[in-house]
């Protein structure tokens, strides 16, 4: 139940912790998805709130929903300005060198009849800035902080695949599958500004997926709430 994964709420803006593997958009083959849900997210309202931006499939933790239209143009307006501080976990299949960085790489989209398609760095792409910090270590792989300063497509996949040089733990596309697990990353923590408002801000906990592999809630100097 979505309801049961409301992380903020008030009259116009609602935060609901993704679960991994649930898509945002309705599939084609009409399967589950948050949009399929929107109705039961209406929490007294006649009208059913529709999300902002989209995680991708595999990613949980915080997505934006506007609770009627004029919010939700406010909200695309921040996000489109750089207004909105994300920041996202991951766990990536092997340890950094150093205990931070910034990429900051172009990405374009490509595609292939055979492989479909996929971001890559180019200097022909669009900007992209990613800051990343090393939180812990277990077992080979790290768990890393992400605070995307753009909000490109498969932005953090593939500046931890091609600018650190480590994939995201799980990436079908940019690194490898793990049997049985779904991509590693989680969207963290999003605060929005509002004019005249308290922020929206949410946290949405590290999920049982990151903790069955020996990693804990980041503090708050690392990431953490």
């Amino acid at each position: 139940m979505l309801t049961d994964r409301v992380l903020f709420i008030d009259g116009e803006a609602l935060v609901l912790d993704k679960p991994a593997g649930l898509p945002v958009d309705r599939p084609r083959d009409r399967s589950a998805s948050v949009e399929a849900m929107l109705d039961e997210l209406t929490f007294g309202f006649q009208r059913a709130p529709h999300p902002v931006h989209r995680l991708d499939r595999d990613t949980s933790g915080c997505l934006l929903l506007a609770r009627n239209p004029k919010a939700h143009k406010r909200f695309q307006q921040a996000f489109e300005g750089g207004a909105v501080v994300k920041h996202y976990l991951a766990v990536l299949d092997g340890v950094p060198d150093a205990d931070t960085g910034t990429v900051d790489l172009p990405l374009a989209k490509v595609s292939t009849r055979e492989a479909g398609w996929r971001m890559v760095g180019s200097a022909d792409g669009k900007p992209a800035r990613t800051h990343w910090r090393r939180i812990a270590a277990v077992d080979g792989r790290a768990l890393v902080a992400f605070r995307p300063e753009t909000g490109r497509t498969h932005q953090i996949r593939v500046h931890a695949a091609e600018g650190i040089g480590i994939a995201v733990a799980g990436d079908p596309i940019y690194g490898r599958p793990i049997a049985q697990t779904l991509t590693l990353l989680h969207a963290h923590r999003l605060v929005m500004p509002r004019a005249g408002k308290p922020a929206v801000a949410a946290h949405a906990p590290l999920p049982a997926r990151f903790t069955a592999l020996g990693f804990a809630e980041p503090a708050a100097e690392d990431g953490g709430d």
